[in-house]
C-alpha cells in the first residue's frame, strides 16, 4: 500500500491550503482526514522539496542587511546595526532622531533582569536616552556610570545625569558615582580609588554585563569633551598629532587601538580603563557620520566595542578603509 507521503497531490494540496489560504494544521488534518503528524511531515516535504519557498523581505532597507552581514564578518563583531542616514535635529546633536531609537529599541531586546549595564557620557548617549521612542518592557537591571561627572557645565551630559535617565526610560535602577571625570594628579586618584565608597564602584565595573558608549574623535568640530571642559583644545591637537584617533570615556586610542602613547592623560581619567572594557560581554558602540570611521577602527582593533549601531555613511566609509600602511601609521 502505498504511504500518504508519497501522494503528490495530497503533498501539494497540504502546502497550497497552509501557506496560501493560511489554514492551521488541524483544520488540514480535519479537512484531508489525515493525522496532525502526517500535515506536518507534508509541509516539510513541501519546503525541502522545493514546492514552497519561503524569503526573508526587510520591508525597512534590504541592502542594510548585507552591510551588516558584512561588516559582522570583516571585522568580527557580534552584531552591527545600520540605518539609513537622516538629519539631526540640531547642529549640536551628533546622532539621528532614528539612530537614538534604534539603540534603545536594541536595549529593550537584549538587556535583561539583574543585568548591571554601564553607561559614559557626551552627546549621542544623551539623544539616546531622550530619543522619541516608548519602552514597553521595563527591566529590572542597574544603570553604572563608568567614569565620573561632576562640574559645573552640561551636567546633563555627564555620566551620572545619563545613567539615572536611561534607568527612567526603562524603570530600572541607577547607581551614582561622584567623583570628577579627570584628576590633575594620577596619585591623588589612586588614593582616591583606595575610598570604601570609591572602591565599591570600581568593583562594579568588574561585573558589568553591558556598556553603552559614544566614540569621540580628537577634534574640536565633533569634540562634546571641549565645550564640558573636561580638556583643552590644545591638548586635543596634540594627541591628533601623536595619532590619536577616538576615545571613549575620555580616554584616547590610536588606529590600532593602543593607548600607550596617551597613558599620561588616560592615567588621570577616573573610571573603568579600556582594558577592563574589553571584559565586558556586550561592548555597545553608537556612532554616526563619516568622521568617525577612524575611530570606529581603532575601537574594534582594541577589542574595546564587539557591537554596532551606526548609519549608511558610517557604515560604507568602514567597508571602504583601506588596511595600507599609509592608513596604519
Amino acid at each position: 500500500m502505498r504511504k500518504i507521503i508519497d501522494d503528490k497531490r495530497l503533498l501539494v494540496k497540504s502546502c497550497i491550503l497552509y501557506y496560501r489560504e493560511n489554514l492551521g494544521q488541524q483544520e488540514i488534518c480535519d479537512i484531508l482526514g489525515v493525522s496532525r503528524p502526517t500535515v506536518s511531515r507534508l509541509l516539510k516535504m513541501g519546503r525541502d522539496r522545493g514546492i514552497v519557498k519561503i524569503e526573508v523581505v526587510d520591508p525597512f532597507a534590504p541592502e542594510y542587511g548585507d552591510l551588516e552581514r558584512r561588516l559582522e564578518a570583516r571585522f568580527g563583531l557580534q552584531e552591527v546595526i545600520v540605518v539609513e542616514d537622516r538629519p539631526v535635529a540640531v547642529a549640536t546633536e551628533h546622532i539621528s532622531g532614528l539612530m537614538g531609537t534604534t539603540a534603545l529599541s536594541y536595549l529593550e531586546r537584549v538587556l535583561k533582569d539583574g543585568d548591571d549595564v554601564g553607561v559614559t557620557l557626551g552627546l549621542t548617549l544623551h539623544n539616546i536616552a531622550h530619543a522619541d521612542y516608548t519602552v514597553d518592557k521595563a527591566v529590572h537591571c542597574r544603570f553604572i556610570p563608568v567614569l565620573g561627572g561632576v562640574g559645573e557645565t552640561y551636567l546633563e551630559l555627564h555620566a551620572n545625569s545619563l545613567a539615572a535617565e536611561f534607568a527612567k526610560r526603562f524603570r530600572a535602577d541607577y547607581v551614582p558615582f561622584y567623583a570628577p571625570a579627570v584628576f590633575s594628579d594620577a596619585n591623588v586618584l589612586r588614593g582616591f580609588k583606595r575610598e570604601p565608597s570609591i572602591a565599591r564602584i570600581f568593583s562594579l565595573f568588574e561585573h558589568l554585563d553591558a556598556v553603552v558608549m559614544s566614540i569621540g574623535v580628537p577634534q574640536g568640530d565633533y569634540s562634546t569633551v571641549i565645550k564640558m571642559k573636561y580638556i583643552d583644545e590644545t591638548i586635543l591637537q596634540d594627541f591628533s598629532a601623536r595619532g590619536a584617533v577616538g576615545d571613549i570615556g575620555l580616554q584616547y586610542f590610536d588606529i590600532h587601538g593602543r593607548t600607550e602613547r596617551f597613558t599620561s592623560h588616560n592615567e588621570h581619567v577616573a573610571g573603568m580603563t579600556l582594558a577592563d572594557l574589553r571584559n565586558v560581554p556586550r561592548r555597545i558602540g553608537v556612532v554616526g557620520g563619516r568622521g568617525k570611521v577612524d575611530a570606529v577602527i581603532g575601537a574594534v582593533r582594541g577589542g574595546y566595542i564587539n557591537t554596532l549601531i551606526t548609519d549608511v555613511s558610517c557604515a560604507t566609509g568602514l567597508l571602504a578603509y583601506e588596511e595600507t600602511p599609509e592608513n596604519d601609521d
